[in-house]
């Protein structure tokens, strides 16, 4: 009875400094004029990456795209072009309904509250939190203005890029 008392002790003693050990990246967002709009934390877990996100000034009570794009440059002169297309490190299709479908910048459509204010937790186990061949470090968080169809190429006719934010 000891013995398992001491070994649930430290189970739980080390999952709790592992959970407080995990590193954390914060993201800001600019609009398609370049203010402020919002922020992400981005947390490395076993198996990907765990992003919640608060980004204001998008279609209010609508579906849209949200993405990881290859560059990290949020650009708004260029409408967030400078962002390139999805990451996509094994050269998959874009899309969740697609055959050869998804790759890693492919995430869920979230949905915008009525206040114009996207609150949302995503967990996306394709990337993970560093520069390797699967990291996202020096890439960009992109909100789209419409909802990603999940297999148009390539990239989801998600239309106008609205929020971007750079992953540092």
């Amino acid at each position: 009875m000891k013995k398992t008392l001491l070994a649930t002790i430290f189970l739980a003693t080390t999952a709790l400094a592992s959970a407080q050990d995990a590193e954390t990246v914060s993201v800001g967002f600019v609009d398609d004029a370049g203010r402020d709009s919002g922020t992400a934390e981005l947390t490395a877990t076993l198996k990907g990456v765990l992003i919640e996100l608060e980004v204001t000034g998008l279609p209010a009570g609508q579906w849209v795209a949200f993405h990881v794009h290859e560059t990290g440059s949020c650009d708004h002169g260029t409408g967030h072009e400078s962002a390139g297309g999805h990451f996509n490190p094994t050269g998959r299709t874009h899309g969740f309904l697609s055959k050869d479908g998804p790759h890693a910048g492919d995430m869920p459509n979230q949905f915008v509250a009525a206040d114009g204010i996207l609150r949302a937790q995503v967990y996306n186990d394709m990337v993970e939190l560093n520069r390797g061949k699967t990291g996202i470090i020096g890439r960009a968080l992109m909100i789209h203005a419409k909802a990603d169809d999940y297999e148009s190429q390539p990239s989801g006719n998600a239309g106008k890029r609205l929020a971007c934010g750079v992953i540092e």
